[in-house]
């Protein structure tokens, strides 16, 4: 089978080095076995997709010397076609509105393992008239029914996860009251139908992959390996994040002076080099190797974030 990866960024914010760390490894994981990367933009949340970043982003990339084979595909482009699929889990009867509030969804979820909650069902079985008295007041979103039953996988760096969809999940959402259509669906049906086989991504996205395995068997899609990367934190322990401009590429450029040094600096704060030195993705090809990362990296660690100042001194 051919090795197909992508780099799936979403134009909110200038890049970071959490951003290029999962993207390196990504690359570094499909081009150490002779396959290709899509790109594709991942601009559904159209108010908070700015012109300026979706078009930094193929720059950012060919500077960086992350290059892509197909693309750039932008999801914002892609709405009839996720309409098709949202179309056929209805005719399967396994979508329902949901006219939660963010205070109902709080209030009456349980706590989960990961970065989300498991929704209680609360309009899950709401009758006719129910659903006609909510609607008056709320434009609803819509979820999809899950089974009581265990998705498993096995993380190329995380090793075994397991989730119970009720248990672990609840039904999620699949399109949102505005109207659009919601992360989980756009990104099964956009790695299925570019036969995405591998996929790497920060960890905090774990717990979303079993919804996901789910969506890919209704949609009957293969299931692509996954690979979790561990996060960059900054140095009080908090993730990094676009809107608060932490290790921006603007940033470490200004500071490391060139993209060789961003990409260095980053593989060796992250382990995948043992010094720190200037260098390209391809000269980490030779070194690359995947099975020793997953002793390292198993188990969700989190990286201390090393700034650029403080590597440099």
């Amino acid at each position: 089978m051919d090795v197909v990866g992508r780099f799936a960024p979403s134009p909110t914010g200038r890049m970071h080095a959490g951003n290029i760390f999962a993207s390196l490894v990504q690359w570094l994981v499909v081009k150490s076995r002779g396959g290709r990367i899509v790109l594709r933009i991942e601009d559904l949340d159209r108010d908070r997709s700015k012109t300026e970043f979706i078009e930094a982003i193929p720059r950012d990339y060919d500077r960086l010397g992350l290059l892509w084979d197909e693309g750039p595909v932008y999801q914002s482009d892609r709405d009839d076609i996720y309409a098709g699929y949202y179309d056929s889990l209805s005719e399967q009867g396994l979508l329902y509105p949901c006219f939660c509030t963010r205070a109902d969804l709080l209030s009456a979820s349980a706590p989960h393992r990961g970065e989300k909650t498991v929704y209680s069902g609360r309009c899950r079985d709401l009758d006719e008239s129910a659903r006609q008295k909510a609607s008056e007041s709320r434009k609803p979103a819509f979820r999809v029914r899950v089974p009581d039953a265990e998705y498993a996988l096995d993380d190329g760096f995380q090793g075994s996860y397991t989730q119970n969809l009720v248990t672990d999940c609840g039904d999620f959402i699949i399109r949102r009251s505005d109207g659009g259509f919601a992360y989980q669906l756009a990104v099964v049906v956009d790695d299925g139908l570019q036969g995405i086989t591998d996929i790497v991504r920060g960890v905090d996205l774990l717990c979303s992959t079993p919804q996901q395995l789910y969506l890919q068997d209704l949609f009957g899609f293969s299931h692509p390996r996954y690979w979790h990367v561990p996060l960059l934190v900054a140095k009080e322990g908090v993730r990094l994040s676009k809107r608060n401009r932490d290790a921006s590429l603007d940033d470490m450029l200004a500071v490391l002076k060139s993209p060789e040094a961003v990409i260095g600096h980053i593989a060796w704060v992250t382990g995948l080099v043992g010094k720190y030195e200037p260098c390209t993705p391809e000269e980490l090809l030779g070194s690359f190797d995947a099975s020793r990362l997953r002793a390292r990296w198993e188990g969700c660690i989190q990286i201390p974030w090393v700034s650029p100042e403080q590597a440099t001194r």
